[in-house]
């Protein structure tokens, strides 16, 4: 329900929301506004309220919070990706801690008084190995990026504006992921308008070019894909053509096209325009010896953050303490790759996911691997995971679990409980269902370790680790 905008005067900030909104309170309301961080005081301006509490926006800043620090991006502010980069990153941490702790405690129940301090990011810049940009004739306009000359120039390619699908911001430099990836969008963006390629129309679906993915690997390789929409004869090579020959460096060089009205890729054709169809990447074995090498396809999920990702993974594997005679479940296994690392340790990794080319990374990475003790199986983690699946493979003695957002389905909750595995290591980016399943596990399962990882520096997300033990 919107309101008639009125003013709220000298608001405490006192908390930060999961959304990265400041919390303050005033006459009996709770006031979420936008940009700003615990320890500001500020006059702000109340655009909508519902029953008890409202949202609101910065009028002017009337204390200035000691967590707040200069953005460093000229995006900041407009673009939705990095909500946090006006706060000091040891904040950041110190709220990305207290997010989880809240969410445990509130929602699974449970004590957390043993919890590990959260890991920082090695990196906070550039840390990303995967962005996703959009290709629009409804580019976004501020002050800032307004012509000087008047004309309105509304091709954009970049990153959606919140809660605003049909309008993108067109970005010119983005702090998240390493070059070349602002040289490619930048440069293709150019060589698309000089050329005249319509840009998509996200509201009548038309239009050539719909998206662009860059992934970058630590290995080096680099691997870009054009989504394209209606190309008109002739345009999509000359696109993919302008890319092979102005970034020789792209080792994966591949091509989609999507008529659907979304824009997920996984049941679209990929077509490999030049070079491999997947990029390596590389990690060091938990085990010592060799680097691990994982295989990443076009629809491949792989975590964005590579050097927080060993970390993440060390720590999971820490939590399970493996001796070597286990059978391990690896529940949401992407391309593999937290199986790989169990696998040295380990009798037998079964791993389940739902996309079956992930599963097929997955089987290619144990080869590349000489991994033999793995197994790989692609469906609905509640469809696969039956009494029949367990009969037939063994009891796990430890589960690895790495579900995506929404968290684990209740039937795959009511199945862990089924099972009682020994030890399940919970691996999640969102405290909240994390907590929730927890919740829901605690029947039979006591929660022995917490350790919080941040895996995206100036964003509100984190990742975080716990280890449940079956009650005796």
């Amino acid at each position: 329900m919107r309101t008639e905008n009125r003013l709220l005067s000298q608001i405490e900030i006192i908390d930060i929301a999961e959304d990265g909104k400041g919390v303050g309170k005033t006459d009996n309301l709770v006031v979420f506004v936008e940009k700003a961080i615990p320890g500001d005081v500020v006059d702000a301006e109340l655009y909508r309220k519902k029953k008890n509490f409202g949202e609101a926006r910065i009028i002017e800043l009337i204390k200035a919070s000691p967590y707040r620090t200069e953005a460093f991006c000229q995006h900041f502010g407009t673009c939705g990706g990095c909500k946090w980069q006006h706060m000091e990153y040891e904040a950041q941490l110190k709220f990305k801690q207290k997010s989880v702790i809240d969410a445990l405690e509130r929602i699974a129940g449970v004590d957390t008084s043993h919890a590990s301090n959260i890991l920082p990011s090695f990196e906070t810049r550039y840390y990303r190995n995967k962005l996703e940009f959009t290709f629009s004739n409804k580019r976004w306009l501020t002050d800032k990026n307004m012509p000087e000359d008047g004309r309105q120039d509304m091709d954009a390619l970049g990153f959606h504006i919140p809660l605003r699908f049909d309008k993108i911001l067109n970005i010119e430099t983005c702090y998240l992921q390493p070059d070349p990836s602002n040289e490619i969008r930048n440069q293709l963006r150019d060589f698309a308008m000089k050329e005249g390629i319509l840009f998509y129309d996200l509201r009548q679906h038309e239009g050539s070019l719909r998206n662009l993915i860059v992934r970058t690997a630590s290995t080096g390789e680099i691997m870009v894909i054009v989504v394209f929409a209606y190309p008109l004869e002739g345009e999509t090579e000359l696109v993919m053509s302008f890319l092979k020959e102005r970034f020789p460096q792209i080792t994966s060089l591949l091509y989609i096209i999507n008529q659907k009205k979304n824009d997920t890729i996984f049941d679209q054709e990929v077509v490999t325009y030049w070079g491999k169809d997947y990029i390596r990447e590389e990690m060091p074995a938990l085990s010592g010896g060799k680097n691990l090498t994982f295989k990443i396809g076009p629809k491949s999920f792989y975590q964005t953050n590579s050097l927080q990702t060993y970390e993440l993974y060390r720590i999971a594997l820490d939590f399970a303490e493996l001796q070597g005679n286990e059978l391990v479940y690896d529940l949401y296994t992407g391309t593999g790759t937290i199986a790989a690392f169990a696998a040295g340790r380990a009798r037998q990794v079964i791993g389940i996911e739902y996309v079956p080319e992930a599963i097929e990374n997955a089987r290619e990475n144990s080869l590349i691997n000489g991994i033999k003790n793995t197994v790989f199986y692609a469906g609905d983690m509640k469809d696969v995971l039956t009494p029949d699946f367990i009969n037939h493979h063994g009891k796990p003695e430890v589960i690895i679990t790495d579900p995506p957002r929404a968290g684990m389905h209740a039937d795959v909750v009511k199945r862990l409980l089924e099972i009682e595995a020994g030890k399940i290591v919970y691996v999640s980016c969102n405290a909240a269902t994390q907590a929730r399943d927890i919740g829901l596990l605690k029947e039979k399962y006591e929660m022995k370790r917490i350790q919080p990882v941040d895996m995206f520096p100036h964003t509100q997300h984190v990742e975080n680790v716990v280890l449940l033990t079956l009650k005796s």
